[in-house]
């Protein structure tokens, strides 16, 4: 599990397609990799990869074909930044929202400006995965937790998160422009709800919680 809480920047230093699959090695020289073993995960740009060699300005992870289809990876070249987050520990600070590295969809950011000292972006998501997108909701971006503005649902499905400068100087983010490519990672709870409130339609057993006793728990409106 992760928080969205990016450590540090790096570059993709070299792709070695292999069967498929491809291994890809990682200029890491801002992150520590004091406390790193071999089978820790790091997130990439919010993708959870698997360490399978490492030193102290670098480290290789195997990325699947199924992870390369299914995110940014497809389009990972030589030299393209990259944000780095360990794995959270136990005793860690929960500072962003509970990540699990997986890559829901992409997205692509459609709009850019500058709003006072932040920046306003505006991503465009696929419509499979719009519906657990909310207002003043988590979502994380290229492994960024974000906190949503405000959801457009009319026409194409897009999301709007405004920037701090913080958050501009250390991530990728500065370097976004209108076409830009993003992993997308929605809120897991927003995930669950759906599952558990959708149960009966799945199986054959009887599931105990309905949208009426998720409305009485304060989980969306109540009836009229």
């Amino acid at each position: 599990m992760f928080t969205g809480i990016i450590e540090a920047t790096g570059k993709i230093k070299a792709i070695h397609p292999k069967q498929g699959d491809s291994a890809i090695e990682f200029n890491c020289i801002d992150l520590d990799m004091s406390d790193v073993r071999l089978g820790d995960s790091i997130a990439v740009n919010g993708v959870c990869l698997t360490v399978i060699k490492f030193s102290d300005s670098e480290f290789t992870a195997d990325v699947s074909s199924e992870t390369i289809s299914k995110s940014g990876f497809r389009d990972a070249v030589i030299n393209s930044k990259v944000n780095f987050e360990k794995a959270m520990l136990a005793n860690s600070r929960l500072g962003g929202h509970m990540v699990s590295g997986h890559v829901d969809g992409i997205g692509e950011v459609i709009n850019r400006q500058q709003d006072a000292r932040s920046w306003r972006f505006q991503i465009k998501v696929p419509s499979e995965i719009a519906r657990y997108i909310a207002t003043k909701g988590s979502i994380t971006v290229d492994g960024i937790s974000l906190t949503v503005n405000s959801v457009e649902d009319t026409g194409e499905s897009s999301f709007d998160v405004n920037i701090v400068p913080h958050t501009i100087a250390s991530t990728i983010m500065g370097d976004y422009q209108v076409g830009t490519r993003v992993n997308i990672e929605v809120d897991l709870i927003a995930r669950y709800l759906e599952r558990l409130i959708h149960f009966n339609e799945d199986t054959t057993l009887t599931s105990s919680l309905t949208e009426e006793k998720l409305r009485d728990f304060g989980f969306g409106k109540s009836k009229a």
